[in-house]
């Protein structure tokens, strides 16, 4: 048997995930508790790969861009909004629509010759 769905606000920039809303709440939407339970463990996820990212950041020679690490965390917050869009209500599912972080997230839109997958430097 599934557990009843609740309503939970949702703070990407924040990482926080509320029974109420408040300032900083960014997105609503209905979960039940195995649903809950994955947007924490992503939500988990995300902080660990922004620290990891954040302790990659002053590499000189590696660009942000096309770097492993930033790739990862790209990866970690496309699957969180995917998540709170499939579950979101019309208001949260807007929201990320106009916000275009779904298709911006997987498709950087940089092209330079230096940036594929040949030069030792990159990846």
């Amino acid at each position: 048997m599934t557990s009843p769905k609740k309503n939970y606000y949702i703070s990407v920039t924040h990482r926080l995930v509320q029974e109420v809303p408040n300032e900083s709440t960014e997105f609503e939407v209905v979960l039940d508790e195995e649903d809950l339970s994955v947007l924490r463990d992503k939500i988990g996820e995300l902080a660990k790969e922004d620290e990891y990212t954040l302790k990659r950041a002053p590499v000189p020679y590696k660009s942000a861009d096309h770097d492993e690490a930033s790739d990862r965390f790209n990866r970690r917050l496309t699957e969180i909004y995917v998540l709170l869009y499939r579950n979101g209500t019309e208001k949260t599912r807007e929201a990320i629509m106009n916000m275009g972080v779904l298709s911006n997230l997987s498709n950087t839109d940089y092209d330079h010759p230096g940036y594929n997958g040949g030069s030792p430097l990159n990846r």
